[in-house]
């Protein structure tokens, strides 16, 4: 049995503060395909939480992250549900008619790597 690294979706917050997060991405089961979104990760000051442990399967990962006054730390212009509280919700359609926000994701550009890190600073992106 070889041992393979375990591929994975990182986010580094690089700021002062604590960082709220989620993350989006197209899931394919059988015959269908949607969009789903997954949150919330609470990563502390210079602290990183792997949000996708799987195989990154996609090669565009979508991120919201906000900071503790809930103010969005990057320029996204995908709009995908979110909920309050930890969730996970299949589709992005309709958020408020089915009891979500709708957040502007920012969309990573994973290169159709196994791994990948993103690292927010202060002004975004680092």
């Amino acid at each position: 049995m070889t041992d393979r690294a375990r591929a994975e979706f990182t986010v580094c917050n690089q700021t002062l503060d604590v960082v709220n997060l989620a993350v989006g991405q197209e899931v394919r089961e059988a015959a269908d395909a949607f969009w789903q979104t997954e949150g919330w990760w609470t990563v502390g000051a210079n602290q990183c939480v792997n949000v996708i442990r799987d195989e990154l399967v996609n090669r565009y990962v979508y991120v919201y992250a906000t900071d503790v006054f809930g103010q969005p730390l990057l320029n996204g212009s995908t709009s995908m549900c979110v909920g309050t509280r930890r969730f996970v919700i299949r589709g992005d359609k309709d958020c408020w008619v089915r009891g979500h926000k709708a957040a502007p994701f920012f969309e990573v550009d994973t290169q159709k790597t196994e791994r990948w890190t993103l690292f927010l600073g202060t002004g975004g992106l680092q």
